[in-house]
C-alpha cells in the first residue's frame, strides 16, 4: 500500500448516474485524504435499504452522479494530516454518522448525535474543503453520507471510522456499521426490556430482526413481530420472534389487537418501518404505567405523528433513537467483540453474497424482498 500513499488511486466503483437506473461499473480516480481524512481499501460492503431509498430518489433531494454504500469493512490505506488514531493496515468499519469527540453531543454520555459529523444525506462533498475526492474524466462524482463504500477505495472523515479487532471477519462484521447495530442498539440501549418482559417489533426487515435479536438476548419472554409480509414470519423465528401479527388480518387497529393479546399492552415496542401509522400503533400498544415505545424508522418528510395526550399522562413513554444510541468510534468496537465472543450472531442476517461486478443483483434481491443482507465482495 505504501506505493499509493499521496497518489491518486484509479479503481473500480459502482456509480449511480441517475435515479433508479442500474449502477454502472466505472474506473474512477480517488484523491489522497486531506486533513482529518482517511483513505480506506474496502474489502466487503453490503446493501442497506437506505442506499436503495436514495438511489430511487423519491421524497428527497436527488444528488447524482453519486457513489452510494455505507455498510462496509475495510483496511486503512493512508491517512491525512492530523490523523493520529489510525495507521495504514488498521481494520475499520465506516459509519454514516460520526464522533468528533469534541462537541457537546460527543461529550455527553446520553447522546451520539455529533454536531460535526451527524448524517447529512444532501451533502455530496467532504467537510474539510467542500470538494469531492472522487472524479471521472476530471468531473466530480458525489459522496454519500460520508462513506461511499461502493468503491474499491473511498475517503472518509476519521470521526466516521470505527477501528476494530483485526481478527474479526470483515465479511461478517461489516453489517454492524449500520442496520444491525441500529436495531440491536434500539432494543438493548434504549428500550431496555428486562428479563421476562414482552416486546413488539414493528417491521421485520434487517433492522427489525436485529431489534428482535436484542429482545431475545435481553431475555424477553414474548416477542411479537408485526409485518404486512407473511413471508417474513418463518424467518423471524430465528431471531427470537415468538408470535406474528399481520395488520391486514384484522378489521381494527393493530394496537388494540396487541393490547388484547397481552392483557393491556406490551412492556416495550420498537418501530422499524418508518411509516407514521406504525409509529402511532407502536406507541399506543405499550402498557400504561410503564410501557416504553422506541421509534427507529425514518418517516416521510411530511409525516405527522398524532396520538391523544392521555396516552402520555397514563405513563407511557415515547423515545426516539439514532444508530441504536451507539457512538461509532467509542462503542462499535465493543459490539464487534460481542460477535467475537459469540454473544451476538451475525451469520443469520447474511442471506446472499455477490461479487462487486454483480452489485445490481443485490438491488434486485432487496427490491423483491428476498433475504436480509447481501454481502458484496470486492474483487481487488
Amino acid at each position: 500500500m505504501s506505493k499509493t500513499v499521496g497518489q491518486v488511486i484509479r479503481c473500480k466503483a459502482a456509480v449511480a448516474w441517475e435515479a433508479g437506473k442500474p449502477l454502472v461499473m466505472e474506473e474512477v480516480e480517488v484523491a489522497p485524504p486531506q486533513k482529518m481524512e482517511v483513505r480506506v481499501k474496502i474489502l466487503f460492503t453490503s446493501l442497506c435499504h437506505t442506499d436503495v431509498y436514495f438511489w430511487e430518489a423519491k421524497g428527497q433531494h436527488p444528488v447524482f452522479p453519486r457513489i452510494l454504500g455505507h455498510e462496509a469493512g475495510g483496511i486503512v490505506e493512508s491517512v491525512g494530516e492530523g490523523v493520529t488514531e489510525l495507521v495504514p493496515g488498521d481494520h475499520v468499519l465506516p459509519v454514516f454518522t460520526g464522533e468528533c469527540k469534541e462537541c457537546a453531543h460527543c461529550k455527553s454520555e446520553e447522546s451520539n448525535m455529533c454536531d460535526l459529523l451527524r448524517i447529512n444525506t444532501d451533502r455530496g462533498v467532504m467537510i474539510h474543503d467542500g470538494k469531492s475526492r472522487f472524479s471521472k474524466d476530471g468531473k466530480p462524482i458525489f459522496h454519500f453520507v460520508g462513506t461511499s463504500t461502493f468503491s474499491e477505495y473511498t475517503v472518509v472523515h476519521v470521526g466516521c471510522l470505527a477501528k476494530i479487532n483485526p481478527l474479526a471477519p470483515l465479511d461478517k462484521v461489516c453489517v454492524l456499521s449500520c442496520g444491525i447495530s441500529t436495531g440491536f442498539g434500539a432494543t438493548v440501549n434504549v428500550a431496555k426490556p428486562i428479563k421476562g418482559s414482552t416486546v413488539a417489533v414493528f417491521g421485520l426487515g434487517a433492522v427489525g430482526l436485529a431489534a428482535a435479536e436484542g429482545a431475545r438476548v435481553s431475555g424477553a419472554s414474548r416477542i411479537i413481530g408485526v409485518d404486512l409480509n407473511p413471508n417474513r414470519f418463518e424467518q423471524a423465528k430465528q431471531f427470537g420472534v415468538t408470535e406474528f401479527v399481520n395488520p391486514k388480518d384484522y378489521n381494527k387497529p393493530i394496537q388494540e389487537v396487541i393490547a388484547e393479546m397481552t392483557d393491556g399492552g406490551v412492556d416495550r415496542s420498537v418501530e422499524c418501518t418508518g411509516h407514521v401509522d406504525a409509529m402511532i400503533s407502536a406507541f399506543e400498544c405499550v402498557h400504561d404505567g410503564w410501557g416504553v415505545a422506541v421509534l427507529v424508522g425514518v418517516p416521510h418528510k411530511d409525516a405527522v405523528f398524532k396520538t391523544h395526550p392521555v396516552n402520555f399522562l397514563n405513563e407511557r413513554t415515547l423515545k426516539g433513537t439514532f444508530f441504536g444510541n451507539y457512538k461509532p468510534r467509542s462503542d462499535i468496537p465493543a459490539v464487534v467483540e460481542k460477535y467475537m465472543n459469540k454473544e451476538l450472531e451475525l451469520e443469520k442476517f447474511i442471506t446472499h453474497q455477490v461479487p462487486f461486478s454483480e452489485i445490481n443483483k443485490a438491488f434486485d434481491y432487496m427490491l423483491k424482498g428476498e433475504g436480509i443482507r447481501c454481502i458484496i465482495r470486492m474483487e481487488h
